[in-house]
């Protein structure tokens, strides 16, 4: 049943599509999520990404968004008049979507979709100047399909991401992580592990933007998770190589 609501769900924001502010005014801000793609519904966590000062270089050098998805990333990057992005993901749905996406918005030629798990091929694509994450959120292990893009079991893109984030970046590049502390509220992860992970992967923490939910949920008191959801915060942490 879980399973079908999300079917029908999908379907709905497929036919319809999804309103990113971030992404300019209507109508050409909309972006069409596939089944089993996550739908950035969550506007607040793509604005961070069009707020954030862009590294120096980034506009001459390569720029990756690692698991794509819908491409809104990458659009939002393309919008702020980057040219060169690579935007991988390891799924030929979302790698399908994103390439939609990013025709219906007239981006298409400033981003390189490249299937791969994580990073794109170094001899390929070089080090760059940004690169983008935003993994999914909850590490625990996903029920179905369509969850994938919610569940992070045992963390694996998370700690994928921060790993092989120094070897791909240039000497002045950032890594921007978009992570909610959904996780550190349910006590599925602390502070301390994520910041223990940053500093194992030889990374440091040049900076982090907060903001909090503007989603109906976060102020229903009969959700059964409205005090996580009404404390939560999401972050984009500027990251750097030590």
């Amino acid at each position: 049943m879980r399973e079908l609501l999300g079917l029908i769900s999908a379907h709905e924001w497929r036919k319809k599509g999804v309103e990113v502010p971030a992404l300019g005014p209507p109508p050409g801000n909309r972006i069409y999520p596939h089944y089993g793609v996550f739908s950035p519904v969550r506007g607040e966590y793509v604005a961070l990404v069009l707020r954030a000062p862009l590294p120096a270089g980034a506009s001459i050098h390569p720029v990756f968004d690692v698991g794509t998805g819908t491409g809104v990333l990458a659009a939002v990057l393309a919008r702020r008049g980057l040219t060169r992005i690579v935007a991988t993901d390891q799924e030929p749905r979302a790698l399908a979507c994103a390439r939609e996406n990013l025709q219906r918005l007239d981006v298409a030629g400033s981003v390189d979709l490249v299937q791969a798990n994580l990073f794109p091929d170094a001899a390929s694509h070089g080090k760059a100047a940004l690169i983008v994450c935003n993994p999914p959120w909850i590490p625990a292990r996903a029920g179905s399909p369509i969850e994938h893009a919610v569940y992070d079991e045992e963390s694996r893109m998370l700690l994928g991401f921060l790993g092989g984030l120094a070897g791909h970046l240039l000497p002045s590049g950032e890594g921007w992580l978009i992570l909610s502390n959904i996780a550190e509220l349910l006590g599925l992860r602390t502070r301390d592990d994520l910041l223990r992970a940053v500093d194992a992967a030889g990374l440091r923490v040049l900076g982090r933007m907060d903001t909090q939910p503007r989603h109906p949920k976060a102020t229903d008191p009969s959700d059964p998770l409205h005090s996580a959801r009404s404390a939560e915060v999401t972050s984009l942490w500027r990251l750097g190589a030590c």
